[in-house]
């Protein structure tokens, strides 16, 4: 079928759609001819039949791929339009233009025959509603596609053999460059590689991404940063992204790699990192290959120090110590279930206590949790037992330690002396330009004043920032903190003890020593069985006795039970609580908030024999033939009050059982009654010894014991 015979008169009253477009900006800068001979497409369009003002020329894909349309917003446009019936014909000088993708390209032909739409290129006209002209320009799509691949693969090939060999020129990370033969060296700028050791050497300590960034920000540091594209280099403050991609890199560590990463388009056509692999699945991994700020050893070191900082809760947590209470965080495991314990901190009567939870099984499979442990009991007995174990090593300790704080200052402002210098060299060079310029041409003068003026103030504030890093340093090693590292010399408890020291310090000091501590919680028994395993591989077993509840807090000790009902055989209430309170006891209610002054009385006392049923001292007596003022009255034929009158002049025993009453003991010769005005009562008292004397209970006579 001729071309002539495929344009229909309704192709005619729809529109001309020429597509242009270049892979580059380069090929539309350079390869001029190609865009040419697409836009000389317009005259086989007029050729046609088609009028010159119904060619729509779409040119916006100039300088993209081919090889896909989510980026491309004229090829976009075309399909749109050609799925609404609006174009007649699309032209292209190639299938390469209009696509390199076979899904692109098979979709478009799939609209185009539904739209009845043809589609030109440089070898002739094409109707997609054709089998036989669809069949050829699916396969003029294939070869497109498969050119494409083809060139890639032969670009890929070349750069492949350069990389096994080492020699593939890569972007270089801060701190590398390359020399004049092309070889990777370290930076001249002696700034710039101390700041990368001081780094190196500031993670190695603290241990952690983030620490690593905090110190920098505390001594005023910056981090170097090269410019995207460029090879100025900045100093900016170092962020905690900055400090996770120099930990990763290989090539601090003196290792060529190639491969690291593996990248596919996804959906929106964007490149995705598809997964990260390990050294063996790389390209190219050449160890020692140029100059490195550390070895590979410590690299492989902080890659594992990372891994476990960044495991959240796994089994083999090993957490860098951060600044809560909690001295056994990502050390302490469960006895029951094996599993790493949450630390979760509760605020208590504005008191922050820590409490190590197992709770994994809940999480996961709805289970109870295994255990709950109180943190300050044992904290508090590993604390002493740390304390016991480092005082002999406490000298060494407090030396090293000065020695580190020494150096670290000594590291921080020589990074400071060079910011000074870099800073200085570009004032110096202000002024030289500034010397250099004719004075006549102020356009120029004020210019190269102003920047001039710049630096002199970049200057003062690198100077500023020294002096004022000097002093924060002096402040580190004060009055105050070596009079502390002269008493961890005598006495760490001490130092352990005291509230000015951090948290985060005495972690870093037991990581060093335990490698971890398994609890176990007996709660019938009321303690806490801790099972300490040492670096060295020593093992030793503590017990600490579990925190109280509110409800035992405040409860009487059994202890005080026993001895109200031991005194009780002697004694009343009143001084019942009199001894109680002699003794330094405190009833329950006084570990209350508030309560702490409370004191026994004779109303506690006997709330504690009614609340713990113990035998009352007037059933006591009761049970050892004590009678009443009536029964003794009837007993001895007398009246209540002469029973009472007696027992006041001590002829008869009387004991009290409560502040007011009495029960009376009778003697076993019970003196006769009598009354006569020579021979009163008093008389007779004196002279009178019951057969078989008692020992009274009266608070009149005894008083308070």
């Amino acid at each position: 079928m001729s071309e002539s015979s495929k344009v229909q008169l309704h192709h005619l009253e729809r529109s001309a759609y020429l597509y242009v477009r270049q892979s580059s900006m380069r090929q539309v800068i350079e390869n001029v001819e190609s865009t040419k001979r697409q836009y000389a497409l317009r005259g086989r369009a007029i050729a046609h039949g088609w009028r010159e003002d119904q060619i729509v020329v779409v040119d916006s894909d100039q300088g993209e791929s081919g090889a896909s349309a989510v980026w491309r917003e004229g090829f976009q446009h075309l399909v749109a339009d050609v799925s609404m019936g609006r174009a007649g014909i699309v032209m292209g000088l190639e299938v390469s233009r209009l696509a390199r993708n076979n899904a692109d390209w098979h979709r478009l032909l799939e609209i185009c025959a539904l739209a009845d739409t043809l589609i030109l290129d440089e070898d002739g006209m094409y109707d997609p509603a054709n089998f036989n002209d669809r069949l050829l320009l699916g396969l003029k799509g294939t070869m497109s596609e498969a050119e494409l691949h083809v060139l890639k693969a032969r670009l890929r090939g070349g750069i492949l053999n350069k990389v096994r060999r080492g020699e593939y020129h890569c972007p270089l990370p801060t701190g590398f460059v390359y020399d004049e033969v092309g070889n990777v060296a370290l930076d001249p700028d002696t700034q710039i590689r101390e700041t990368i050791v001081h780094f190196f050497e500031t993670f190695s300590r603290v241990g952690s991404a983030c620490q690593t960034v905090k110190v920098f920000r505390n001594e005023g540091l910056n981090f170097p940063s090269r410019r995207t594209g460029g090879r100025t280099t900045v100093f900016r403050p170092l962020s905690a992204s900055t400090a996770l991609r120099v930990l990763n890199n290989p090539r601090y560590a003196g290792v060529y790699t190639y491969g690291r990463r593996r990248y596919r388009r996804a959906i929106d056509g964007q490149r995705k990192v598809q997964q990260k692999h390990d050294s063996s699945d790389w390209l190219a991994c050449i160890p020692n290959a140029h100059p490195g700020y550390i070895s590979w050893e410590q690299h492989q070191q902080n890659l594992k120090l990372l891994e476990a900082n960044g495991r959240g809760y796994e089994l083999a947590r090993g957490s860098p110590p951060r600044e809560g209470a909690a001295l056994l965080q990502g050390r302490a495991v469960c006895g029951r279930c094996g599993r790493h314990f949450r630390v979760r901190y509760r605020s208590t009567r504005g008191k922050q206590e820590a409490w190590y939870i197992c709770d994994r099984g809940h999480g996961t499979l709805g289970e109870r949790d295994c255990q709950s442990i109180a943190g300050p009991a044992v904290d508090e007995a590993i604390g002493a037992l740390i304390a016991e174990k480092m005082t002999p090593a406490a000298v060494e300790l407090a030396l090293d330690i000065r020695r580190e704080i020494e150096a670290r200052q000594e590291d921080a402002d020589q990074l400071r002396s060079r910011a000074t210098e870099r800073a200085q060299f570009e004032a110096d060079l202000a002024q030289r330009r500034f010397m250099l310029v004719d004075p006549r041409n102020r356009l120029v003068a004020d210019t190269l004043e102003a920047e001039w003026n710049d630096k002199l103030r970049a200057l003062a504030q690198a100077r500023e920032e020294r002096e004022r890093g000097r002093q924060q340093d002096q402040l580190v090693l004060n009055d105050a903190i070596r009079q502390r590292l002269l008493i961890m010399t005598t006495d760490f408890k001490k130092l352990w003890n005291d509230p000015a020291t951090p948290n985060r310090e005495r972690k870093r000091l037991l990581a060093h020593i335990i490698e971890d501590a398994t609890l176990i919680k007996l709660p019938a028994e009321g303690i806490t069985k801790i099972h300490l395993r040492f670096k060295g591989g020593k093992t030793e077993t503590l017990t600490t006795l579990n925190p109280k509840s509110s409800a035992q807090q405040v409860k009487t000790p059994p202890m005080i039970v026993q001895l109200v009902d031991k005194l009780l055989d002697d004694h009343i209430y009143a001084e019942i609580a009199d001894i109680l309170n002699e003794r330094d006891l405190r009833p329950g209610g006084s570990a209350r908030p508030g309560r702490s002054h409370n004191r026994f009385t004779a109303l506690r006392v006997a709330y504690l024999v009614h609340r713990y049923a113990v035998r009352s001292r007037y059933d006591r007596l009761r049970d050892r033939g004590m009678l009443m003022a009536a029964e003794a009255a009837a007993r001895l034929g007398i009246h209540e009050a002469t029973v009472v009158r007696w027992a006041e002049h001590g002829m008869i025993a009387r004991h009290a059982y409560n502040a007011h009453a009495y029960l009376y003991e009778l003697p076993r010769s019970p003196p006769a009654k009598h009354c006569s005005r020579w021979d009163r009562l008093t008389d007779r008292a004196a002279a009178f010894r019951p057969g078989k004397e008692s020992r009274p209970s009266d608070p009149i006579e005894r008083g308070a014991v």
